[in-house]
């Protein structure tokens, strides 16, 4: 399987040794899948990052008066991913939201962290839209759709534990904050703890809700990839406000345009301006803080903290 180099690097770089006996059995694993599911015409998604993706095809079975019948094939996605917790969250969320302002999760093997979902056509990204304003009010609507009052599942992801990696950038920089804003990092610390300290119920949200994961279909914009995160709904908007990433920095407007989603997100969701304002710093710099330990471009998103920072 000829698979690209930038995955195998993803892949291997993120993962170790697990990542290297993900892609050895790979080939295998497919076959079992397709086997399993009925699936044909297996073909690798052109853009994989650091899960296997695969649309296929799969012989729908309808039964009437107790005898099966094929009906049409339809098309599906089969998603693969080394052993982690994200993608049993991810199962987790799926299960929940039920196809609501989700795609739909059709089948899964928890143990071997496979997935089986409903493709959707034609697939456009939120991203395309030119109306930046349109594009906001519709992610607005699909946010409102997937929440769910948080349950008592320990498989989801805990964003306070995300958090948490603020206290290991201090650690790293031995109680400082290095190249990062000092002022910036103590707001965040300081708002973030008076967001997890309101009484407020945590919701189960999507956790990396932005425009690359909203897409076009027969039901209307979905969303996919959630990492079926639990905490205030507040931080949902984050993502959201820093991207389509590395493109907002470039935009003459970019405060202006910001300023514009924070209205629109304010009158859908009733959170006070100045929430999620604070909610995009928050992110950014957690953000940031991730693309530093990861050896990437922290800088794009540290910017976006000082913009947040300043907007009135």
């Amino acid at each position: 399987m000829n698979l690209p180099p930038e995955f195998i690097r993803n892949i291997e770089g993120g993962f170790g040794d697990a990542g290297r006996q993900f892609l050895a059995n790979l080939p295998a694993s497919i076959d079992e899948a397709s086997q399993r599911w009925g699936l044909t015409d297996v073909w690798p998604s052109p853009t994989l990052s650091y899960n296997f993706v695969a649309f296929a095809k799969r012989a729908s079975t309808t039964s009437f008066d107790g005898t099966s019948q094929l009906s049409a094939q339809r098309e599906v996605v089969l998603k693969m991913g080394v052993p982690d917790r994200e993608l049993n969250s991810e199962m987790a969320a799926l299960r929940l939201f039920n196809g609501e302002g989700a795609c739909r999760l059709i089948d899964c093997d928890e143990e071997k962290y496979w997935m089986l979902l409903e493709r959707l056509k034609p697939g456009i990204m939120l991203l395309a839209l030119e109306d930046d304003e349109e594009a906001t009010h519709i992610a607005a609507e699909v946010m409102q759709k997937i929440w769910r009052p948080a349950p008592e599942d320990n498989v989801f992801i805990r964003l306070s534990n995300w958090f948490d990696g603020l206290k290991k950038l201090r650690a790293t920089f031995n109680g400082g904050t290095g190249p990062f804003n000092e002022k910036l990092v103590a707001r965040v610390e300081r708002s973030v703890k008076d967001f997890f300290a309101e009484n407020h119920k945590p919701v189960l949200m999507h956790g990396d809700f932005h425009h690359y994961n909203i897409l076009s279909s027969e039901r209307g914009w979905l969303v996919i990839d959630p990492k079926g995160v639990i905490g205030p709904a507040g931080y949902e908007v984050g993502p959201l406000l820093i991207n389509p990433w590395g493109e907002l920095s470039s935009e003459k407007n970019y405060r202006r345009l910001t300023q514009r989603r924070i209205d629109i997100l304010h009158e859908h969701l009733g959170f006070e301006r100045e929430r999620i304002r604070e909610w995009g710093l928050a992110h950014s710099i957690l953000s940031s803080w991730w693309s530093f330990e990861s050896h990437e471009d922290w800088r794009y998103t540290a910017d976006l903290a000082e913009m947040f920072a300043n907007l009135s």
